[in-house]
């Protein structure tokens, strides 16, 4: 999915990742009571600030692991809080991240048109995470940490077996724009020649001299799923919209391929890329 904008909230909503972020924090809230303490107090014994602690009592912020761990150990919940940590790790992944990971992991094609930015299957930890921070209304740390695991945790589709056929197409202009500073463009270029090299993986490049070009509406992905249905996906700003009729989805096929065939070959893409970096 092109999910790799900043511009979209993929923050928690109201699903069952709040649900159990309340649960955790009730349990954590009524272990620390129990025990005689105060937020305060348990914060000096695990190491975390009381604002830390009164958050994830209200279920407002995702605890790492070391604050669970932690926590067990200073209340004596004799692995009661500690066992959370599964749920919680399946917390800390937004909802539409999550069906958008479900969705890839069931792809035997996945092909993605990139307009802006790396998709987000092709990003180093590094340029998702300047992606991230550059996100407005700016998201706090703890929401980028999350953000860039949960994005991290997608790139697992390219080690899959059987290995799904994945094919990218990137705008010129993706290539050379260094986000997050020169160095990380450098890296970002460098993972993308590795990539490449792959044998279930094709990137090429959509030059900005083409004058034919069929992408003119925006980025887009389509995947072919193993039960043998198609779907489509795009985002703008402020919207994100998976595609399963039919006739859309046939639309979305037919401009992917359009735009593959006008884009620079698998090979002239690699070349091409590493006389960017070259040039970086």
């Amino acid at each position: 999915m092109t999910d790799e904008d900043n511009g979209s909230d993929l923050g928690l909503e109201e699903d069952d990742s709040l649900a159990v972020m309340r649960a955790v924090g009730r349990m954590v809230k009524v272990w620390r009571e129990g025990a005689g303490l105060t937020q305060t107090g348990l914060g000096t014994q695990i190491g975390y600030c009381e604002e830390m602690v009164s958050a994830v009592e209200r279920g407002k912020r995702v605890p790492q692991p070391e604050f669970l761990d932690n926590t067990d150990v200073a209340l004596g919940a004799n692995g009661k809080i500690s066992a959370m940590k599964k749920d919680v790790a399946g917390a800390r992944v937004p909802k539409k991240v999550r069906d958008l990971a479900k969705l890839e992991s069931e792809a035997v094609e996945l092909g993605a048109y990139g307009n802006h930015n790396m998709h987000g299957l092709l990003q180093t930890e590094e340029y998702a995470r300047a992606l991230f921070s550059m996100r407005r209304p700016a998201y706090s740390e703890d929401e980028i940490d999350q953000q860039v695991a949960a994005r991290m945790a997608r790139c697992q589709i390219f080690e899959r077996r059987p290995a799904p056929t994945l094919t990218f197409v990137q705008e010129e202009v993706t290539l050379r724009r260094p986000l997050g500073g020169r160095m990380v463009l450098r890296r970002q270029l460098e993972h993308l020649l590795e990539l490449g090299q792959m044998r279930h993986v094709g990137i090429q490049v959509m030059p900005t001299s083409c004058e034919e070009h069929t992408g003119m509406g925006g980025q887009l992905q389509v995947l072919k799923l193993k039960n043998g249905s198609t779907v489509g996906h795009w985002e703008a700003q402020l919207a994100n919209r998976l595609v399963s009729d039919p006739k859309e989805v046939r639309i979305l096929e037919m401009r992917y391929g359009m735009i593959r065939s006008q884009a620079l070959a698998p090979r002239e893409s690699l070349a091409f890329i590493e006389r960017i970096l070259g040039e970086t």
